[in-house]
């Protein structure tokens, strides 16, 4: 059976018709084609013609259920299932089989009779098939003035849209509401938005003429089940595939169609953003990504459905002369026979046929019986692949010539080579698109049995090779479009029904079956391979099925215990090793705030309360290791003592004496006794608690000092033990005097250490204020030479010069004498009061004074 069945003869538009004929004329959703199958089923036998190949399965399958296998044919170029006695034919238009009578006959999409590449075969189905007793044509309204010129008596039907169709204007790409359909006009602007929206909605079905029937419908089921929301298309959706598509919006308004770019026509527009809408359901169409808005002329005319009518029809003769390969032509380039049609440019069958005409070799075969109508019906074998080159052409000589050998048959290691090389399923979307465009030529060959020995064996194989590499594809084209996780919770999340998940003892949080993340102590970690736009869906999923998980750890981390909590030297609050919160800026030293480090599941209540408990975990830590600072902070004295208490707490335990000394100068007796109960020393240059240096204390200090100034951490602490260390230039003073530590020349001495030095230096002066011994001076004796002479200056001395060595002398050893008080701290000294020999700081203020009088 061929794929172009022979037609009446071309002529003068038909003056007798058989039967009623009936235009049902409208816009999309009207109910045409189900008016239509109703019809052909109150008739005893039938025959219907739809533009695709989809549509005729889909209509197939229907009528199937209603009649019955064994009553309904379903004919394609790719696809014959023929019963032995069947009553109804469900065809592609180029294939209804036209020498069948039938009583009632149906051509859908009439309005195609103006297309380019197509529109001949609607004419001339328009023009000359006809049913015993009633002829339908379905179709937009634009038809209407040709019909009735064309046919005598035809009766037009007009059917208005179920549902109202409305402009929703220009919308984001990111911002498409849920059951939308994004249209553009190739491939690479196709796989482009629909990686968009996988990114921003989870996920999206592809539909494009390049795909397969079947691994359409399986992009289309996957839509139509809401397992995800958006579909992305070419105008393949604009041929009455039936989905539930409440918007379509166009990324691109201009097409190229096959010879040059052009802007979408009105009712272009309309016949695509009509699928928006089903049955009384509304919709709307309207412009995305970076395609200009519409003009208000055209919304107008899609909202009204009003649309200039068609002028002419493409027309090519079908009353062919099959003598000889120049009458085909010529007959095929005949011009049309009314002034309402215009020939049609010549198809890919026409040009086949052009370019094996200039193959010497080949054209003598045509002069045997039956070799030029052998030769036309292989130049009608379709070009899926669209490659454009002369691939198919030489494709099409290959055939030719074996099927003019003897046995007019295609050898069968030939065909098998051709399947054979097909079936794989390896490579990317584009290579199985290739292919399957490929094998859909061999099984278009193969439902020619005439052609093929056991043509039921090849239809079967091209077939399973065909469903094979679908397969494959819509599998590819989910994966890389399809993030199931995301596009999965979004369905639930849009339900509004509860998310099924947990967290297994490793912290792996799964929500209905799909891993989302991980919760470490507070905080959720999203898997690493979440987009940046899936973020939001699965932070929202995670809420909620961690709701009570972070609720019951809150409550956890309140009841606590302090040997399960730490705070690092890096400032890290942990939990069972878990990081929760770092240290930051507070009211004061004693005082830095807590922040937790992620806080994202937390409401605000858990949050306050998940901070208290570390806040109360770092003053209880203050309270345990800088216990002499807080008792001095918080000791019961009065007048100078207490001014000097509350200065020191405030700086970390140290401070310059010279700060101090208004307030030293006024201590009494008992005040003394006081500070010294409490830690404090009055040394020579500085005032500290040496409590503060051990380890432990002062590498707290060193962190508190850090977080306040917003220093690096951790903080580099002198390692414990260590009376000096080298002063580095990336170490400030005042971390190293936080951590107990006085900057002195070249070196960082510990406090206590420093006062000792100086009281020793004090007591190894003579009565001139020289000093020339610097053996056994514990704190100078760990450094070197060099550094020395550093170490002193900043102590407050300075190297006298001595006078040259006579002859004959030994040069005399360096001598150190110490710099004078300013006169200001030399009043105060001559006006202190005496010291009361029994008190414990009298020998360190005997030294003090000693010192000032040399």
């Amino acid at each position: 059976m061929n794929a172009h069945p022979p037609s009446a003869p071309a002529g003068p538009p038909l003056a007798t018709i058989q039967g009623r004929v009936t235009a049902v004329l409208g816009p999309t959703n009207t109910g045409k084609t189900y008016l239509a199958m109703e019809r052909m089923a109150a008739h005893r036998t039938g025959m219907i013609g739809f533009p695709l190949r989809l549509l005729a399965r889909e209509n197939y399958e229907k009528l199937v259920k209603l009649k019955g296998e064994a009553h309904v044919a379903l004919v394609t170029g790719e696809e014959k299932i023929i019963p032995s006695s069947p009553r109804y034919w469900v065809c592609t238009v180029e294939s209804m089989p036209l020498d069948r009578s039938v009583q009632f006959l149906c051509v859908d999409e009439i309005q195609l009779c103006a297309d380019d590449e197509r529109g001949h075969i609607f004419t001339d189905r328009l023009l000359h098939a006809r049913g015993g007793e009633e002829t339908m044509f379905l179709g937009s309204d634009m038809m209407r003035p040709l019909i009735q010129k064309l046919i005598p008596k035809v009766e037009i039907i007009s059917r208005p849209r179920f549902s109202q169709l409305t402009y929703g204007g220009h919308k984001k790409l990111t911002k498409l509401p849920p059951r939308s359909a994004i249209t553009a006009f190739s491939v690479t602007e196709v796989y482009q938005l629909a990686e968009m929206v996988r990114r921003s909605r989870g996920g999206t079905a592809v539909v494009m003429g390049a795909l397969s029937p079947r691994t359409r419908n399986a992009q289309v089921a996957m839509y139509q089940a809401g397992d995800v929301d958006y579909l992305v298309a070419t105008d393949a959706i604009g041929m009455g595939l039936n989905m539930d598509v409440d918007h379509v919006w166009f990324a691109r308004l201009s097409k190229f169609d096959g010879h040059r770019p052009r802007r979408l026509t009105a009712p272009e527009v309309a016949q695509i953003g009509g699928r928006a809408g089903r049955h009384q359901s509304d919709g709307t169409f309207g412009t995305t990504w970076d395609c200009s808005p519409l003009d208000e002329q055209t919304i107008q005319a899609v909202e009204n459905h009003e649309f200039q009518p068609l002028t002419n029809l493409t027309w090519r003769n079908s009353d062919l002369d099959l003598r000889s390969v120049e009458g085909l032509i010529r007959t095929l380039e005949a011009r049309p026979p009314s002034p309402l049609l215009l020939r049609a440019r010549p198809a890919d069958d026409q040009l086949a046929l052009q370019a094996l005409a200039q193959d010497g070799e080949l054209m003598g075969l045509t002069r045997r019986p039956g070799g030029v109508k052998q030769l036309w019906e292989v130049c009608q074998i379709p070009d899926f692949r669209k490659t454009m080159t002369d691939a198919h052409t030489k494709l099409l000589a290959q055939i030719y010539h074996h099927l003019m050998a003897p046995g007019g048959r295609l050898p069968t290691d030939f065909i098998a080579a051709q399947v054979q090389r097909l079936d794989k399923v390896e490579g990317d979307i584009d290579a199985l698109v290739a292919r399957i465009a490929h094998v859909r030529t061999w099984t278009y060959v193969a439902h020619r049995p005439d052609w093929l020995k056991d043509a039921r064996h090849w239809q079967g194989l091209t077939r399973a090779v065909e469903d094979k590499l679908s397969d494959a594809l819509h599998e590819r084209l989910t994966q890389r479009f399809v993030d199931k996780r995301s596009a999965g919770l979004v369905k639930v999340l849009r339900d509004g029904r509860d998310l099924l998940g947990h967290v297994d003892t490793a912290g792996v949080v799964m929500v209905e079956g799909h891993r989302v993340g991980a919760l470490t102590g507070l905080s959720f970690t999203m898997e690493a391979d979440v987009g940046e736009d899936d973020r939001p869906t699965l932070m929202t999923a995670a809420r909620r099925v961690l709701r009570e998980e972070v609720a019951r750890r809150v409550a956890a981390l309140e009841a606590a215990g302090p040997d399960t909590l730490a705070l690092g030297s890096d400032g890290v609050l942990r939990w069972q090793d878990v990081p929760l919160a770092r240290l930051a800026t507070g009211r004061d030293l004693l005082h830095p705030d807590v922040r937790l480090l992620r806080d994202d599941l937390l409401d605000g209540t858990q949050r306050d309360r998940a901070r208290q408990r570390l806040v109360d975990f770092v003053q209880e830590r203050i309270k345990r290791d800088l216990s002499a600072l807080l008792r001095l902070r918080d000791a019961d004295l009065s007048g100078p003592a207490r001014g000097i208490a509350y200065q020191l707490a405030d700086a970390a335990g140290q401070l310059p004496r010279p700060v101090l000394d208004p307030l030293i100068d006024s201590l009494d007796k008992p005040a003394r006794k006081q500070l010294y109960d409490h830690g404090v020393r009055l040394g020579f240059s500085r005032v500290f608690l040496p409590a503060l240096a051990k380890p432990r204390p002062a590498s707290l200090l060193a962190l508190l000092w850090s977080v306040r100034e917003g220093a690096p951490l951790p903080a580099p602490v002198p390692p414990p033990g260590r009376i000096s260390v080298p002063r580095g230039p990336d170490v400030a003073d005042g971390l190293l005097l936080a951590a107990g530590y006085l900057p002195v020349g070249p070196r960082a001495i510990r406090m206590d250490m420093v006062d000792r030095l100086e009281a020793e230096l004090a007591r190894r002066s003579g009565a001139d204020g020289r000093l020339s011994d610097l053996a056994g001076l514990a704190p100078l004796a760990a450094c070197a030479n060099e550094e020395v002479p550093g170490i002193l200056a900043a102590l407050g001395w300075r190297e006298r010069r001595q006078p040259p060595p006579a002859e004959g002398e030994a040069p005399s050893p360096p001598a150190w004498v110490r710099r004078r008080p300013t006169q200001a701290k030399a009043e105060r000294q001559r006006n202190a009061p005496p010291v009361d020999e029994n008190h414990p700081f009298a020998a360190l203020a005997r030294l003090r004074e000693a010192g000032s009088r040399k």
